[in-house]
């Protein structure tokens, strides 16, 4: 009987094992951060925009600059002319070949513009300072995502560990078992039936591997490692929470700091740019152009062999635009609008992240009440057991009693890991929505 038992439990027990041993990196939190960072797909994309828009913020590209060009030409005629005269002679040279040629370099650059050239050199400034905050915002998420599945996968470690756990007092429970059937004390259904008891909890332990297997690839797929399945070791064995966070000092960085009420901001600034290049067409314009000319004719035919002539010229325009069919007026109305439309996004920015802020902080205050009390309960928990086992050894106490004093210490440390995280999760958001997120690299 004893060895149908164990070929019965070996098998459960060979589920357990958990990869071969094998050489593997060990990363922290700060190492994934940084990896994360440097190797991200979206992150590289967002931060070649704002590459482009660094690029776009020339002093050229706003028109302060002068256009220098060139035009080049060589050509000529080929044309057969025969004329008729009124004495009845006639004159057919036959095809006469004229050449010609020309070269130029021009400068134009504008003078004037009614400050158009200064608010559009602002505009992308202001946009480039945009485009930064979007790929900070990115960052800042991408952190946040990595801290996240980070201590998920931490929490999954921990519910392994008590998992394995309850498999060992099922193993013992069963041993004790086992020698009672010997002595004859115990009967074969409750043998059994703790049998029953360590398969159960051991393909549970087994069926964990694969929430542990996703968390570990999500964790690569965030750092875009090459091989999303590779192995690796956590440096940290448990979850650590600030438990510190004053919602005073967050609200005062919140409002100083938070990417998306910057962000707002720079639309803002945009909007009132956009309203100046608009207002810039109702100044006077003054432009400046200047040239050197080359410009060659030779003739096949005729008393004049060739004509050269070279040189400069110069000019100042003077220019206003006087009417265009009210179209500056709509567009000014049209900008007017457009800032109040930016104040008013800024103002609903500004309410929505005060309102996250605080039902997150809400959020993590209840949860560190909560972790105390099942930090509390978890203790109970324990020492119950402890005084279960000892009973069932002495035989006070049945199987169905013990199982589920150990289903209760299964479930009080489910719920304690289960709240760490859920306080974790508040930590990262409240540290994001600040512009601390980080303080975690």
């Amino acid at each position: 009987m004893l060895s149908r038992i164990k070929w019965l439990v070996l098998p459960v027990c060979i589920l357990c094992i958990t990869g071969s041993v094998v050489a593997q990196e060990v990363y922290d939190l700060s190492r994934c951060i940084r990896t994360g960072l440097e190797q991200n797909f979206s992150l590289q994309v967002v931060r070649n925009r704002e590459d482009v828009a660094i690029n776009n913020y020339t002093p050229g590209n706003a028109g302060m600059l002068p256009d220098v060009t060139t035009t080049n030409r060589i050509g000529g005629t080929l044309n057969s002319t025969t004329q008729h005269y009124s004495d009845g002679t006639t004159s057919d040279p036959g095809y006469v070949h004229n050449t010609s040629g020309s070269a130029a370099v021009n400068l134009g650059m504008t003078i004037f513009r009614g400050f158009q050239v200064r608010s559009t050199y602002q505009k992308l400034g202001e946009q480039a300072t945009l485009q930064g905050l979007n790929t900070q915002m990115e960052i800042e998420n991408l952190v946040a995502e990595i801290v996240s599945e980070y201590n998920y996968y931490l929490e999954q470690l921990i519910q392994y560990d008590n998992l394995a756990y309850a498999v060992s007092l099922s193993r013992e429970r069963l041993r004790i078992d086992e020698e009672r059937y010997l002595l004859g004390s115990a009967s074969r259904m409750q043998l059994l039936q703790s049998i029953v008891y360590l398969n159960a909890d051991s393909s549970r332990l087994a069926s964990h591997n694969e929430v542990l297997k996703s968390s570990q690839i999500r964790l690569n797929e965030l750092m875009a490692s090459r091989d999303p399945g590779e192995e690796f070791i956590l440096k940290d064995s448990m979850i650590t929470l600030n438990k510190d966070l004053r919602y005073d000092s967050l609200l005062t960085l919140t409002l100083k700091n938070n990417t998306s009420l910057l962000i707002a901001s720079s639309n803002l600034v945009i909007s009132e740019l956009d309203y100046k290049i608009i207002q810039s067409r109702a100044y006077p314009y003054l432009t400046m152009s200047s040239g050197y000319g080359y410009n060659y004719n030779g003739y096949g035919s005729g008393n004049l062999d060739n004509q050269q002539v070279h040189g400069m010229n110069y000019g100042l325009t003077l220019g206003m635009d006087l009417f265009d069919g009210f179209n500056r007026r709509r567009e000014k109305t049209n900008a007017r609008i457009e800032i109040k439309n930016s104040e008013i996004r800024y103002r609903e920015v500004e309410q929505s992240v005060k309102a996250d802020l605080l039902t997150i902080y809400y959020a993590y205050q209840n949860n560190l009440n909560l972790l105390r009390l099942e930090e509390q309960n978890l203790e109970v928990a324990r020492e119950n057991l402890e005084i279960a086992v000892e009973r069932y050894k002495l035989g006070d106490l049945s199987g169905l009693e013990l199982r589920e004093v150990q289903k209760s210490l299964l479930d009080a440390e489910e719920r304690l890991i289960s709240v760490k995280y859920q306080v974790k999760l508040a930590e990262i958001s409240l540290l994001q929505i600040s512009g601390r997120i980080m303080d975690y690299l």
